[in-house]
């Protein structure tokens, strides 16, 4: 740090240039070929992104999931070195593409205008885009999909201080995401191993009888209407609020009381209970651990469990097994919105041994489950600590005094 304020006073003692968007940037709209059009898709050569991409394969990408033909190109592709910005639906993520591609019409495209080439280093900027996607989460319209207002999106403003103050930033920032690349190779290491334990213990002998969930459980989902939700009142929990496994108060929205006594006539969540994803993310389970009232909606399945013939425990790492979100992904419907609809829940097979080994292997697995994903300790803790701190030295890295006009 004390090495960049020397090249600060000494490159820009008035202070850095701040630029619009527009002026720096080609602003373009990604789209989707036909998907009834074979010819777009079949032997596809050329990258066609989507946030999956992001979601699978972090931030900077070579390449994509799906690809597309030259006959599904309009005019050019665009360029190696732009940047992706999500600017409607999941908003609040970008990547780095390293090769000439395509994406859909949820991403913008910033590609560097020639007279920037030599002004604005790409790694910088994309570093900038984390600054970017927080401002694009505060300015958007409402509508059947969320989405950034464009006007106002061409008009952000950032830095450009000198290319050799853009080299040091990237450089300290680069040292930041190698160390967190490396305690998350570590902890997905630790996730492997946790998984080949759990479908070890999970895996039985055919003496072990098969039941459905149906049989064990009471099943039903959430109210199929979107309730009036107000500042404050009873929680109503959709799949948003389902994270790493856990039920997460911290932004849930409200309904009134009134309302969730009519919900809850149909569908109670009680402690004890299991929650089932079942709407786009399907087959996550969480274990309701709070006395607190909430209702929930269709995303969510509710599994009240007979408790003398299952350990809620056993029943959540078993949903998570191999062979149970094999059957899962098999009955899913739909594609773009993917939906386990409650009868197919019902007729999903588990193996039921007895209680007490049950008990046996929910122990094992939690301390498992404690090492990887608790965030109060282990590997996770220190990835967030190092999140903040990267946060941290981010903001002030990339926060300068602006310069006169």
């Amino acid at each position: 740090m004390s090495r960049l304020d020397d090249m600060l006073r000494e490159l820009c003692p008035e202070g850095v240039e701040y630029k619009e968007l527009q002026e720096v940037f080609t602003i373009r709209n990604g789209y989707t070929p036909s998907k009834d059009t074979p010819e777009f898709w079949q032997n596809g050569t050329i990258p066609w992104f989507r946030m999956e991409d992001i979601r699978e394969n972090g931030r900077i990408l070579s390449d994509s999931i799906q690809h597309i033909t030259p006959e599904a190109v309009k005019g050019e592709l665009f360029p190696a070195n732009s940047i992706i910005v999500a600017t409607s639906a999941t908003i609040g993520e970008h990547a780095l593409l390293t090769v000439d591609a395509l994406a859909n019409q949820r991403f913008t495209f910033l590609t560097r205008k020639e007279p920037y080439l030599k002004k604005l280093d790409i790694r910088f900027f994309f570093y900038v885009c984390d600054l970017l996607d927080e401002w694009c989460k505060q300015n958007t319209t409402l509508g059947n999909f969320n989405s950034v207002e464009m006007t106002k999106f061409r008009k952000y403003k950032f830095p450009i201080p000198p290319l050799s103050v853009q080299s040091e930033i990237v450089k300290i920032l680069d040292n930041f995401t190698e160390l967190a690349a490396e305690l998350a190779a570590e902890l997905a290491a630790r996730n492997r191993q946790y998984g080949y334990y759990r479908d070890e213990l999970l895996t039985f002998c055919d003496d072990v009888p098969m039941v459905t969930l149906g049989e064990i459980a009471e099943i039903t989902d959430g109210t199929h209407r979107t309730p009036k939700y107000q500042e404050s009142g009873v929680p109503f929990l959709s799949i948003k609020d389902m994270v790493s496994g856990r039920l997460d108060f911290s932004n849930t929205k409200f309904i009134s009381a009134n309302e969730h006594a009519e919900l809850i006539r149909r569908c109670k969540p009680e402690k004890g209970d299991l929650l089932l994803s079942k709407i786009g993310t399907t087959g996550v389970p969480a274990i309701i651990d709070t006395m607190s009232e909430f209702s929930i909606f269709v995303s969510l399945a509710l599994l009240k469990p007979n408790t003398g013939r299952i350990n809620i425990r056993y029943l959540k790492y078993i949903i998570t097994s191999e062979s149970v979100q094999l059957q899962c992904r098999l009955n899913t419907k739909g594609s773009a919105n993917k939906n386990w609809v409650i009868r197919d829940i019902a007729q999903t097979k588990i193996p039921l041994p007895p209680m007490a080994e049950q008990e046996r292997i929910a122990n094992t697995l939690d301390r498992f489950d404690t090492l990887t994903t608790d965030i109060a300790t282990g590997l996770p803790a220190e990835i967030a600590a190092r999140q903040k701190q990267y946060e941290y030295y981010r903001d002030k890295l990339l926060t300068f005094e602006e310069k006169a006009a």
